[in-house]
């Protein structure tokens, strides 16, 4: 366990909770280079294949930026990789899921914004509230938000820095699933528990294809790329792994090579 964040390891599953719950899990430099340091490490690691992300306590996914760190005059130097060490690495493969057990505000929302998948407790509520303290949302919200949900809506939440109940993030699709309060980490793990019964080469490649088509201007365009992640499924022991499965009636042994 470091000192703001908490990693555990569950065969290929990574889950990585923010332990600061007496600031609502608000972030930090110091906090956000631990969690920098956690994320690369799952990325590097070849029998990591999918991580979830959530905070400590029922009350707070995180609250964002500690601002009262950022008052009293503490250096802010963020890692290259972003906010919680997640929201600048456009490069990762492998799927990463938002357990959002309470407030996601701020940058907190912004990791919300850049994990794959996001599972929300009934109680969760998100927000980019950063106009009401004369910031921005820099960290990836300005520019995620109207690519993941109509732009009234996107407006609507960067114009007016309200907070959003986990319903009506739902019905936005802002979040995948809404449980009950309590069971975000429980929901999140279901979710990639789904993922981990799928060849993690052909997760990989199908992230980072429907990323890379994004900046397509048409679908031909799109449909006629060369993926070099689609080449890598082509040649790897998974891609006959699983039709050898399949008509042999039984589970696929995957080794993600």
């Amino acid at each position: 366990m470091g000192e703001f964040c908490k990693v555990e390891r569950d065969g290929h599953l990574t889950i990585v909770t923010i332990t600061r719950p007496k600031v609502m899990n608000s972030i930090h430099p110091p906090a956000c280079a631990e969690m920098a340091g956690v994320f690369d490490e799952f990325e590097a690691d070849p029998e990591q294949w999918v991580a979830i992300i959530t905070g400590e306590g029922d009350k707070a996914f995180s609250a964002g930026n500690d601002l009262k760190y950022q008052a009293q005059g503490g250096e802010l130097v963020w890692p290259p990789s972003g906010f919680g060490g997640l929201t600048n690495r456009f490069g990762i493969e492998k799927p990463v899921i938002a357990a959002v057990n309470g407030l996601a505000l701020g940058g907190g929302c912004e990791i919300v914004l850049a994990c794959d998948l996001a599972i929300a407790s009934e109680n969760a509520s998100f927000g980019l509230p950063e106009p009401r303290v004369g910031l921005l949302a820099l960290g990836g919200g300005l520019h995620r938000i109207p690519r993941q949900i109509p732009m009234k809506h996107a407006m609507g939440m960067l114009l007016t820095g309200r907070q959003l109940p986990a319903a009506e993030a739902y019905t936005m699709g802002l979040v995948n699933e809404v449980v009950p309060a309590g069971e975000a980490l429980a929901g999140a793990r279901r979710w990639a528990e789904m993922i981990l019964e799928c060849a993690p080469l052909s997760v990989r490649a199908s992230k980072r294809v429907a990323l890379e088509t994004l900046g397509h201007a048409t679908l031909e365009e799109a449909a006629d790329g060369r993926y070099p992640s689609v080449h890598a499924v082509l040649k790897s022991a998974d891609y006959t792994e699983g039709p050898l499965a399949f008509t042999q009636k039984r589970k696929p042994n995957w080794t993600g090579r």
